[in-house]
């Protein structure tokens, strides 16, 4: 392991340095979706890696450019020539967020993967209290603004944490029970748990995580809902009354779909 050198003039010089792993499978994948991200993935991914980077572990982040119309894949190809810890992965038309996060996942090489926000609404430091679960033996363990201990740092505004509580409650009833956040961006799977699901999933746009979590539960896969701190960052993408009617309409094709079966693992554990 070797630490890279910046020298002046270099476009790297503002990237922390990290060591050099080579070819050692990643111990963590992180999947980040993008799409017109070009003003805030910069200064995300430059505080990711200055973080992984503490962690002394083989990592690689997978920006997934999802046909962005600014300079978002040209930001993610200059830094992953500094850094090669960090891929891009692109295509030309706008897919939505879960085809991105689909194609990002797998491609993943890591025994683990988390897929998170470009705008890293909740911090990454955060990684470390879904990683615990892991270890614990859990599949699967999301980030959740709606259960004790999680701290709104910023909230939303009022009609779409209303929208939100009235999504979700359908979605519990529906799909997922026992869940009560399933849309926070943050969330980590075992390589095993995430090839499973997302090899199997269709929905292509913001719903896409009541999807993934819906497979989880059908498949017997043991998920751990765990609070965390969370900041409502302005930009978002999501427009409300357009998603949330598409939001509903996924939430039945869901019930209605015939996915493909699997051996499912005995009992589910929701904490």
């Amino acid at each position: 392991m070797s630490v890279k050198p910046h020298s002046e003039g270099d476009p790297c010089s503002d990237l922390p340095s990290g060591e050099e792993f080579g070819d050692e499978c990643p111990r963590l994948s992180i999947v980040v979706p993008a799409y017109d991200e070009e003003k805030r993935l910069g200064a995300s991914l430059k505080r990711m890696l200055a973080y992984f980077d503490s962690m002394h572990y083989p990592f690689e982040i997978l920006v997934v450019d999802d046909g962005s119309k600014d300079d978002t894949a040209q930001l993610a190809k200059t830094i992953s020539a500094c850094r090669p810890q960090v891929r891009l992965l692109s295509y030309e038309a706008n897919r939505g967020k879960g085809y991105a996060v689909r194609y990002g996942v797998l491609q993943a090489r890591g025994e683990r993967i988390l897929f998170c926000d470009a705008d890293l609404a909740t911090p990454i430091e955060e990684v470390e209290k879904l990683l615990a679960k892991l270890d614990e033996g859990y599949d699967i363990a999301i980030g959740s603004r709606d259960v004790k201990g999680s701290q709104l740092i910023k909230r939303q505004s009022h009609l779409r944490e209303t929208g939100g509580k009235i999504f979700n409650k359908m979605v519990q009833t529906l799909a997922v029970p026992g869940i009560h956040d399933t849309q926070c961006g943050f969330k980590l799977f075992t390589q095993s748990a995430a090839q499973s699901i997302f090899k199997r999933c269709q929905v292509d746009h913001f719903a896409f995580d009541v999807e993934v979590l819906y497979l989880a539960l059908r498949f017997g896969m043991r998920i751990a809902e765990v609070p965390v701190r969370w900041a409502h960052q302005e930009g978002s993408k999501v427009r409300f009354f357009r998603d949330a009617i598409r939001m509903f309409k996924t939430l039945f094709r869901i019930k209605m779909t015939r996915y493909e079966p699997v051996t499912a693992s005995p009992g589910v554990n929701l904490p």
